[in-house]
């Protein structure tokens, strides 16, 4: 009698318990409006000038508010006195529930020269034309600062159940020198205290011939070790040798560098990377490239291998000579010789080591290395976590059999500042931009974004937020 009475009531109760347990409902997205109004946004963003120098990132941090604050998000223009006159740093955040860490999307203001006389399009005119829209910082990195904006605008305009808080941030000076996202993290770790994960750039999607090769996510990058190589001589007059000349032993050392091979290594990343895109190709080369760690150590692999000048650099240390001064006058002896080198650092690689390697092979203590950049914190981040298995989701939902793996950035941005904090960040494009419009526009002329990108993006990165709470 009991049993069947507590049956009963169960059956009574569970009508009302089943309508107090349901998920809140998420108001439906009108996608194509979402992309004309990130359209809007993106031309109204890119039109705000930001070169660096001197950056002028204020100017984008006000544009910013104004739009957060217009939704009612929780925002900051910070750093405005330590960055300089016309700098600054963003915030905002929109709230979860708390029941998990939060997830940052963050993205530089700040956006490289343009010179217009070499664009189709004024730079900073923000036209649309044959379904793109130009400007600079479409690709690097406003166009993403957008998508991500808007993505956090759609999760809170359809009331999506959020257990982790989003947190967007818009960081100065990232161009030259990462002073931006130094000064936040130095002053105001306090805001990124219950960040888990963060998204920036540094990821890199494959199109090639329309068709989506792969979705790269970064998970680790090179460091940079720039050097300055100099050699202090007698100055005199150019028609009459001495043995107290500079250049020629400058030049001897700068050619026993540029004879030097590097050794290859295999990092976890770039091991899963090689391994995942080896299904694109048959015979021997997929065998190489399934396992590559012991791909290096035979001489035909080793060849095919680093005749790609990417694959080549992340697989070693690297060293590119990029400037050279003597005298700036033929007749000229003069009292030092000097190069630039850049060296860029595997991320689990010693500079110390690196340094002493180059002495050896120059062999000459007349040739002095001084670094002009101190590398930053060593970046390679884990990939069995809830945001990488987010991503692998959307990228399905997209296309089942797509491929989601983890090429190296050879360049720098300001993620290994937040890894020092212990955050684990990872590179993410969330548009297929073909492999030529991004050769040609980041740092280039005609930078464009397709409007369709657009919408795609926004759309992308709000599927990413969803699965990963």
């Amino acid at each position: 009698m009991r049993y069947s009475g507590l049956v009963a009531l169960a059956f009574v109760a569970s009508p009302l318990l089943a309508q107090q347990a349901a998920p809140p409902k998420v108001a439906p997205i009108d996608w194509n409006a979402v992309r004309d109004e990130t359209v809007g946004k993106m031309r109204e963003y890119f039109r705000i000038n930001t070169t660096n120098p001197p950056g002028n990132e204020l100017q984008t941090a006000l544009w910013l508010k104004k739009v957060l604050d217009s939704e009612g998000f929780e925002t900051q223009i910070l750093d405005t006195v330590s960055l300089g006159a016309g700098r600054a740093n963003f915030y905002a955040r929109l709230k979860g529930n708390g029941s998990k860490k939060a997830i940052a999307l963050v993205h530089h203001m700040d956006v490289v020269p343009a010179n217009a006389a070499y664009w189709s399009h004024d730079p900073f005119a923000s036209d649309t034309a044959g379904g793109y829209i130009y400007g600079r910082g479409a690709l690097d990195m406003k166009g993403d600062g957008i998508a991500q904006l808007m993505a956090m605008l759609v999760l809170k305009r359809s009331g999506a159940p959020l257990n982790r808080d989003i947190v967007f941030i818009g960081n100065a000076d990232e161009e030259l020198g990462s002073t931006g996202a130094e000064q936040f993290v130095a002053r105001h770790a306090d805001l990124l205290k219950d960040v888990e994960f963060l998204i920036t750039e540094g990821g890199d999607n494959l199109v090639q011939n329309g068709k989506l090769e792969y979705w790269g996510v970064g998970v680790a990058e090179k460091r940079t070790f720039w050097q300055s190589v100099t050699v202090k001589g007698t100055p005199s007059h150019g028609s009459r040798p001495t043995k107290e000349n500079p250049v020629p032993k400058l030049v001897r050392a700068l050619a026993k560098i540029a004879d030097y091979e590097t050794p290859l290594h295999v990092t976890p990343g770039v091991a899963k990377y090689f391994h995942d895109i080896s299904v694109n190709y048959d015979g021997e080369q997929r065998k190489w490239l399934a396992d590559v760690g012991s791909a290096i150590n035979d001489p035909r692999a080793r060849i095919w291998l680093t005749n790609d000048v990417y694959w080549n650099a992340i697989l070693r240390n690297t060293i590119s000579l990029t400037g050279l001064q003597g005298s700036n006058k033929t007749n000229v002896i003069p009292p030092e010789a000097s190069a630039k080198l850049d060296i860029r650092l595997l991320p689990d690689a010693d500079p110390n080591a690196m340094l002493a390697a180059l002495k050896r092979v120059v062999n000459d203590t007349s040739v002095h290395f001084s670094a002009d950049l101190t590398p930053k914190t060593p970046l390679e981040s884990p990939i069995n976590t809830d945001l990488f298995h987010a991503i692998e989701r959307a990228a399905h939902d997209r296309d089942p059999h797509a491929l989601v793996t983890t090429p190296m950035l050879t360049g720098a941005t300001d993620r290994p500042v937040y890894r020092a904090l212990g955050i684990i960040t990872y590179g993410l494009d969330p548009f297929m931009t073909p492999a030529g419009d991004g050769q040609r526009g980041v740092h280039g002329n005609d930078e464009r974004l397709t409007i369709a990108n657009a919408g795609f993006g926004v759309h992308f990165l709000y599927d990413i937020l969803r699965y990963a709470q």
